[in-house]
């Protein structure tokens, strides 16, 4: 191949970066409006939207300029995004939630994921990766887990997409519904505000969301703040999840990447980003940065996760979405009755025994 041809193959990578980050600065924009806001919307899911709408109309015309940078900004920049996102967290937001938090979030993370994997390919028949994929994004903290778990999984992007629509979807039901909850008074939820803004914080699934739900169902700020503490730490525990799933996975010889059935075990994909995510928590909970310092780098941060979405929502093509059907939303209700219904006896069972 000559020298020429290759560069050809490759356009710049700014076309792309400079789609996606024009997609990105207008979900960031967007989701400052006070409507989307209290509704749970973030900018991470409104620029998946744009993305999807863009890519959808305009974009086929310049995919080819633009493909490269927005293959980095789905791959490269989410994965940056991910250990910044390390910088939000502490351990000392353990204490806030004591033990019990962190044992209801990890019974939480493994119940739903394993039901999600088990039902989605023997109940549904639905692609073992993308249940994969449903079952992270519900699991544990929305679309930043879906993104986290793609490279470990290697779904595909309309996979991802649709873990993510069903994210988007449930946890807006989620915002309305457990505030109603918590009014009802139900024999089997917590009915103290404190354990309930755990109950919220462990079975929510986006950080949006829980701090959307937990400002409707609570008047104190400090209700509020364990819900989004309690989430935080399910946020924490993506870390270690993928570096778990990623050893099952290579030890799950019909893991293949291949439909040529290339059995045998499988390299590892070690996710290093979790290990960099990992390192900024422990960084952030030894050196306690000015907020002059901080706040900047959360933005920054959000924009990287922004244009990764973006990116996703231009890879993501309609008819595909349409290809996978009603099953990937079925399996997403289920889940979303066991969060609600078994995330709470996890959390009286844990809240009993601790």
């Amino acid at each position: 191949m000559s020298h020429s041809h290759a560069s050809h193959q490759h356009p710049p990578l700014w076309y792309g970066l400079a789609l996606s980050a024009l997609i990105a600065l207008a979900g960031m924009q967007l989701g400052k409006l006070p409507w989307l806001a209290s509704h749970g919307f973030s900018a991470l899911t409104v620029a998946i939207v744009l993305g999807m709408i863009i890519g959808n109309t305009v974009y086929p015309a310049i995919a080819a300029k633009c493909s490269h940078g927005v293959g980095f900004s789905k791959q490269t920049l989410l994965r940056a995004g991910i250990v910044l996102y390390g910088l939000r967290l502490t351990f000392q937001d353990i204490g806030h939630v004591g033990m019990a938090g962190v044992v209801i979030d990890i019974i939480v993370i493994a119940t739903t994921f394993i039901l999600a994997t088990v039902l989605g390919t023997r109940l549904f028949g639905i692609d073992r990766r993308e249940a994969m994929l449903i079952g992270a994004g519900s699991a544990i903290c929305g679309a930043a887990a879906v993104m986290g778990a793609e490279p470990v999984v290697r779904g595909r992007a309309e996979q991802v997409t649709v873990a993510v629509a069903t994210v988007v979807i449930f946890g807006t039901i989620s915002i309305f519904f457990y505030p109603v909850l918590f009014a009802m008074h139900l024999p089997f939820l917590p009915t103290d505000a404190k354990l309930f803004a755990i109950y919220e914080g462990s079975t929510i699934h986006e950080v949006a969301q829980v701090a959307a739900a937990a400002a409707s169902s609570f008047t104190d700020v400090h209700n509020k703040g364990i819900a989004v503490i309690t989430k935080m730490v399910r946020v924490m525990l993506l870390a270690p999840f993928l570096i778990i799933l990623s050893a099952w996975l290579s030890r799950d010889p019909t893991h293949h990447d291949d439909g040529h059935g290339h059995h045998g075990k499988k390299k590892m994909v070690i996710p290093w980003f979790a290990f960099g995510f990992i390192g900024m928590v422990i960084f952030n909970s030894l050196i306690s940065l000015p907020k002059v310092i901080v706040a900047p780098i959360n933005d920054f941060d959000t924009l990287l996760l922004s244009m990764a979405m973006g990116a996703l929502g231009l890879a993501t093509h309609l008819t595909a979405l349409r290809q996978a059907g009603v099953k990937p939303l079925l399996l997403a209700t289920i889940l979303f009755v066991w969060l609600v219904v078994g995330g709470a006896a996890i959390n009286h069972i844990i809240n009993a025994i601790m």
